[in-house]
């Protein structure tokens, strides 16, 4: 082994080697994604012991989770089905990715490297879109369909993305983002250039894939930083299988019969990971719900025998006082990410179902879930335990690990690490070599991690991350706005509700429906608050320092100033997603 230097970042492989980061040659011809990785010294440091983690040099995660499938279970298994009952066999979309791919290089100059911003609601075709920018060796970018185009300018601005697929239903935004350079290919609609048309006349014939490392970049997700300025996080290769090599083999174990249903969009790693990557890696099928909340959920179920469920707390929830009009019977897994799953709801679903929520805590930072319990291991009121591949801790603000019993900030390390592109955040993230979450723990002495808070001001509304400062920013585009806060309150329902604090200029009428019309055109839904409440002036320090503490003590009661606080109609996402 290599002399390490003190700022080296280490891998340790099945046997215990530990090395220096060395990257593989790329096969990017575009290398902006390569050439705008952290300096290694930022690195998180990653551990590959796990068998089943030893992967080869050059790698392409789609043709893994496709072809390799494929030939393991053969191409007449379902992998995707539809609400309106269309089924897609692994053969099938073997075939449209392939076709896809052969567009995307020979018709649109799609080159390895190149950023392709995926847009659409959950449907087949948008992982089928997915799977073929990666088997083509660019870089997927895939986004919520609602977002705005501000949100849309800055996320291609940050991932100087060159080529967008868009679900026709959702091009208008993209399209009013006016984004320079980006070239757009729209499926599913009717004019001459839908991809869904060219594809008729592309080649038939198998698509040969780009031969990437697996240390080449695969996709870019984009997560909110409490600032306000998103964050894109850049995986691998290798990455995508790790996260089904570790959570889903070791704590999910699904089965090649399994249906896999949920309410998380692919724009967010939760929803990526258990409908699309888990389910394939596993030869087995999922439903791909456009509208995924609880009321919609509890039906598919029962009329898909969906098996295996990802959702937030906020859906189980809501879900409960729906059980006695559906057959469930059909689930046998249960998934919770996105927030902090109550006890409470834990045992209500356990009495009335009979199954134990799989609870976990994960981070688009590294791609899926990391702290787990299934099955006899599950303890309602706790996380769980490191997921197999996985080491976490609870440490002090130096990095030094806190007695057990002590509250401090969570810290893991596996086969996937922070890895922000080009962002000076990275710094704040990763603290030698672990990767900080911004989550304050509790270790119990039996190894148990519980939940306590977020360690930052972000704010997680049903399963949703909101960062105050992006909403605040918003506001303040708002000509009547001078001042604004936006903080989360307790909410039994979502965890957490957005509630707004506005300062308005001296003659302003406060309209706070005037204020949600407006954010609605700037922000995507989810993330405009619940209520609006208007101050003469913000609760500040002698220094001029704004006092959160104080709005959070106060959110949703009466205004400073006497009047009413506005009521709770804004016009939220739909729940659990």
């Amino acid at each position: 082994m290599e002399p390490r230097t003190p700022g080296d970042r280490t891998t340790t492989d099945a046997t215990g080697t530990a090395g220096a980061v060395r990257l593989s040659p790329s096969a990017h011809v575009d290398t902006f994604t390569r050439d705008h990785l952290p300096p290694p010294d930022q690195w998180p440091d990653l551990r590959f012991e796990l068998p089943g983690l030893c992967y080869p040099d050059r790698l392409n995660c789609a043709v893994e989770l496709l072809d390799r499938t494929v030939e393991r279970f053969g191409a007449g298994r379902p992998v995707f089905r539809t609400g309106s009952g269309a089924v897609w066999t692994y053969g099938q979309l073997l075939d449209r990715v392939d076709r896809i791919a052969h567009v995307l290089t020979r018709e649109l100059d799609v080159v390895p490297g190149n950023r392709v911003l995926l847009r659409g609601p959950t449907t087949p075709w948008l992982a089928a879109c997915w799977l073929a920018v990666l088997k083509a060796g660019a870089v997927a970018v895939t986004v919520p369909a609602r977002q705005r185009p501000r949100e849309l300018r800055t996320v291609c601005g940050i991932a100087r993305a060159t080529h967008a697929l868009c679900d026709s239903r959702s091009v208008d935004d993209l399209l009013t983002a006016g984004i320079d350079g980006l070239r757009v290919t729209t499926y599913g609609g009717d004019v001459p250039d839908d991809l869904l048309l060219r594809i008729t006349g592309a080649p038939p014939e198998p698509y040969a894939p780009a031969g990437t490392a697996a240390d080449d970049v695969a996709l870019i997700a984009f997560t909110s930083g409490t600032t306000g300025r998103p964050k894109g996080c850049l995986h691998f290769h290798r990455d995508v299988l790790a996260i089904a090599d570790t959570f889903s083999a070791h704590v999910l174990r699904p089965r090649a019969d399994d249906v896999f249903a949920g309410s998380p969009p692919l724009g967010f790693t939760f929803g990526l990971g258990g409908l699309v990557v888990f389910p394939m890696r596993a030869g087995a099928s999922a439903l791909l719900l456009e509208q995924a909340g609880p009321r919609q959920l509890l039906p598919a179920i029962a009329e898909h025998r969906v098996s295996v469920l990802f959702t937030a707390p906020t859906a189980y929830r809501a879900m409960l006082h729906g059980l006695d009009a559906h057959d469930t019977g059909s689930l046998r897994r249960c998934v919770s990410a996105g927030e902090n799953l109550p006890a409470a709801t834990w045992h209500a679903w356990h009495e009335r179902t009979g199954l134990r929520i799989i609870n976990g805590i994960g981070a688009t930072e590294l791609l899926h879930i990391f702290v787990s319990a299934a099955d006899e291991h599950a303890r309602p009121g706790a996380t769980g335990l490191p997921v197999p591949g996985w080491e976490a801790r609870v440490v002090d603000d130096s990095g030094v690990p806190v007695p057990d019993g002590r509250p401090g900030l969570l810290a893991v390390r596996g086969p996937v690490g922070c890895r922000y592109l080009a962002d000076p955040r990275q710094r704040e993230y990763v603290r030698d070599g672990w990767n900080l979450t911004g989550d304050t723990y509790v270790r119990d002495p039996d190894g148990y991690f519980r939940y306590v808070a977020r360690a930052d001001d972000m704010i997680i509304s049903a399963g949703y991350n909101i960062a105050g400062p992006e909403v605040e920013e918003a506001l303040l585009r708002h000509p009547d706005v001078l001042e604004t806060a936006v903080v989360g309150h307790p909410d039994e329902a979502r965890g957490q509700v957005a509630v707004a604090y506005a300062v308005l200029r001296p003659g302003a009428r406060r309209d706070a429906e005037a204020l949600r019309a407006f954010l609605e055109s700037e922000l995507t839904p989810y993330k405009c608050p619940r209520r609006i409440v208007f101050l003469d002036a913000l609760p500040r320090t002698a220094t001029g320092k704004l006092q959160r503490f104080r709005l959070r003590a106060t959110a949703g009661g009466p205004a400073a100033d006497g009047t009413s606080v506005p009521g709770d109609g804004a016009r939220g996402p739909r729940e659990g997603q």
